[in-house]
């Protein structure tokens, strides 16, 4: 996106951003302790240009994540700085922020938008300069439970038309999780993707207990099933033979390595790529592309973010060529919302809005 950003030079560009919070529908617990909301700041980009009427507008969404960002105070220092710096230009407002990815995110997203605006394309479409996508692959993710709740709860999200599941381990002892997904298995039948994410919370020992009995389930993905910084560990469970057929998918581990380490240390065959955590949509496609000439697989993800930024991630996944199932399906996670979601999720994909920029309208009542 850098590179077209010459065409901000006859703007006159003014960013603003407010604050929001929005409660989850159900508090989540993480490593980092419990989250009752979702808490960050909206971004508002005007480009104004002399002797024209009208103004170009652009919408960003910076929402810090405990582990994954910046806190939320560095976030407002940064779009501080941003805003004072921006009237010298986009690059300029960059580098205001220096390091704090989410603050990042919103302004390179919301630069986008304004620019996708003014040629009038789909966000999609501007960033990857690519063919038109009506929809992109999601899967339903399913938290923990006992065995009979994750299998019925796996049964309801097929039945709602999702081809693909994603379960939450780790809360409880191998044996249980494996249980698990044995119900699963046999609740939605072996036409089902599953998908297994354990957010770090295995011993090698347990996760090539829990690998083998996955390869016999028809398994696709263990996603980061030992410690961020057990980059050989993964490696090691790639080249585990019980486990054969299982890909390895690296998520908290790209944020602690980058892509190089992992590459070096043959660590993944999945990366997953949150474009909030990385700094915005351009470096995670960025990224994308790179590990898929490498032959490692992008899946994307969000934070449990708002909408603005949900939406950034969906047109992220549709500049994608090939993307599988990707973990879009968040906003029934939160009780409100920025906005209303332009994005339909239907029969397992989401619908990819087709309006120029973001197609997110009405988030910034005056």
């Amino acid at each position: 996106m850098t590179d077209r950003a010459d065409a901000d030079q006859e703007l006159e560009l003014a960013l603003v951003y407010r604050p929001f919070s929005l409660p989850l529908a159900s508090p989540l617990e993480t490593a980092a302790g419990t989250i009752d909301s979702r808490d960050g700041f909206l971004i508002r980009i005007v480009g104004t240009a002399p002797d024209v009427d009208g103004q170009a507008v652009g919408y960003g969404e910076a929402t810090p994540l405990a582990g994954w960002t910046e806190s939320r105070a560095d976030c407002e220092a940064a779009l501080e700085r941003a805003s004072d710096a921006i009237r010298d230009g986009p690059t300029a407002a960059l580098e205001a922020v220096e390091k704090q990815v989410a603050a990042r995110h919103a302004i390179t997203l919301a630069l986008a938008d304004l620019r996708a605006r003014r040629v009038a394309t789909p966000l999609y479409r501007y960033v990857g300069q690519g063919p038109m996508v009506g929809r992109v692959p999601v899967n339903a993710t399913i938290g923990d439970g006992t065995p009979e709740e994750t299998a019925r709860a796996a049964g309801e999200a097929v039945d709602r038309g999702f081809d693909c599941c994603k379960i939450k381990v780790g809360a409880r002892d191998v044996e249980t999780d494996i249980e698990r997904l044995r119900r699963t298995r046999a609740a939605v039948g072996p036409d089902v993707e599953l998908r297994v994410d354990a957010n770090e919370a295995w011993t090698y020992d347990e996760a090539t207990t829990s690998l083998a009995a996955f390869a016999d389930l028809d398994v696709s993905i263990l996603e980061q099933p030992l410690p961020a910084g057990a980059l050989e560990g993964h490696a090691a469970l790639r080249e585990f033979e019980p486990g054969e057929g299982v890909a390895i998918a690296i998520d908290e581990g790209l944020l602690e390595h980058g892509v190089d380490a992992i590459c070096e240390a043959g660590a993944a065959d999945v990366l997953v790529l949150k474009p909030m955590a990385l700094g915005g949509i351009d470096i995670a496609r960025q990224i994308a592309a790179w590990v898929q000439e490498l032959e490692i697989t992008p899946i994307v993800t969000t934070t449990i973010d708002g909408v603005v930024a949900r939406t950034g991630a969906v047109h992220l996944a549709a500049s994608i060529p090939n993307v599988p199932a990707c973990g879009l399906a968040t906003a029934s996670l939160l009780a409100d919302d920025l906005g209303r979601d332009p994005v339909l999720l239907e029969k397992g994909s989401a619908v990819v809005p087709q309006a120029k920029g973001l197609g997110v309208e009405g988030v910034w009542a005056e």
